[in-house]
């Protein structure tokens, strides 16, 4: 009795279940692989043996179960070379099936009997990866694109507002510390009748060859190493001496002041607009600086910029103001005339010149440019 307990008990034991099964068929066991697989003929390769995977992806065509009629997309020539040096060779193809595309891999390796093994596996996920990563790498790109054009247009109107050495000390040290420039020239420029203009013509239009003067006087600034550092209305500023010290600023203010008169008079002759300047210039010690805590701006203050403004008001249309230091330290690279000495606010009564042209660049007067004498000045002075 407790023999045949003890067989009943081993006999209904899990394992001896599994034991007394009979093995799977083994087309069961190649219909459960998650890839489809088929056994090729490398001869004429007809397909020997495959599972319903297999056949489902790449069925037979019109009666033809050839592999080469399943899968036209096979090189055989180049499967031969490669299955001959390296026993294997893969490739991509892709196929629609309820109604989408599904990518797969093809791989057919040499078997121990001489027969092909075809392995072929699904491959949409890791294409949908790719590709998913590849928008993103776009998006990435063109995320970067976007900033460093923003960037690009946020130093470009930080360089309205301030040269580029403050802009770069800016940029690295948080602030701007005030810095006085003993040798520097100031530029005053500003257009004569202009209130009645902006009375009399349409806003936008004159606004629009305004910003197109401004942007040439921009140009020709740069062109002889001066610095824009404001415009207010119709007046137009620019500085050279600083930030970027220059010890002929004198003569670059002049070349450039010469120029943008030149500018100007030539736009005239081929415009109906006609715009007429005037401008001052002043020598002397200048205090540059940012100003404002949220809107910055950088400004420069000193006795050469409020010279320079006063002898801007007083020139005639199209004529160029100069104060006596400016004129001294032209020399006789430029044709200086010595105009009524004026009562300056600020500076009392002052030797003013008038520059005609010079330095070979907007010379009017030919060769033998000269500072012409003071016609004020006392005998032997």
């Amino acid at each position: 009795m407790k023999r045949a307990m003890s067989s009943s008990s081993v006999a209904s034991s899990p394992n001896d279940a599994v034991l007394s099964s009979p093995p799977p068929e083994p087309a069961t066991l190649l219909d459960a692989i998650a890839s489809g697989v088929a056994v090729v003929a490398p001869r004429c390769w007809s397909v020997l043996v495959a599972n319903a995977r297999f056949n489902s992806w790449f069925p037979a065509v019109a009666g033809e179960g050839s592999l080469t009629a399943r899968v036209p997309e096979l090189d055989i020539a180049l499967a031969t070379r490669e299955i001959s040096a390296r026993d294997r060779h893969s490739f991509a193809v892709e196929r629609r099936l309820a109604g989408r595309a599904i990518g797969f891999e093809v791989a057919l390796s040499m078997m121990s009997g001489g027969n092909l093994l075809v392995e072929v596996r699904d491959d949409s996920r890791r294409r949908r990866t790719e590709l998913m990563l590849d928008s993103y790498s776009r998006l990435a790109e063109k995320s970067l694109r976007e900033l460093q054009q923003e960037k690009a247009r946020a130093e470009r109107l930080l360089l309205n507002l301030m040269p580029r050495a403050v802009l770069q000390e800016m940029r690295e040290f948080g602030t701007v510390s005030p810095q006085r420039f003993d040798g520097a020239t100031a530029l005053m420029l500003d257009f004569v009748d202009f209130s009645e203009m902006a009375v009399a013509r349409d806003p936008a239009a004159l606004v629009a060859e305004l910003n197109d003067i401004f942007s040439a006087l921009d140009r020709i600034s740069e062109m002889f190493g001066c610095e824009r550092i404001k415009t207010n209305g119709d007046s137009y500023m620019a500085v050279c001496g600083l930030p970027e010290r220059n010890s002929d600023h004198a003569a670059s203010v002049a070349h450039a002041a010469l120029r943008m008169r030149g500018y100007i008079d030539r736009r005239n002759r081929a415009n109906s607009n006609q715009w007429r300047c005037r401008i001052g210039i002043a020598s002397g010690p200048v205090v540059g600086s940012i100003v404002g805590v949220n809107k910055y701006v950088y400004d420069v203050f000193g006795p050469a910029v409020n010279l320079a403004a006063r002898l801007e008001r007083i020139a005639a249309p199209m004529q160029i103001m100069l104060a006596k230091e400016t004129a001294a330290l032209l020399g006789g690279a430029f044709t200086c005339l010595p105009r009524a000495v004026c009562h300056l606010k600020g500076f009392g009564a002052h030797q003013v010149y008038e520059l005609l042209g010079g330095g070979g660049v907007e010379g009017r007067q030919g060769s033998g440019l000269a500072l012409l004498p003071d016609p004020t000045a006392a005998p032997g002075s």
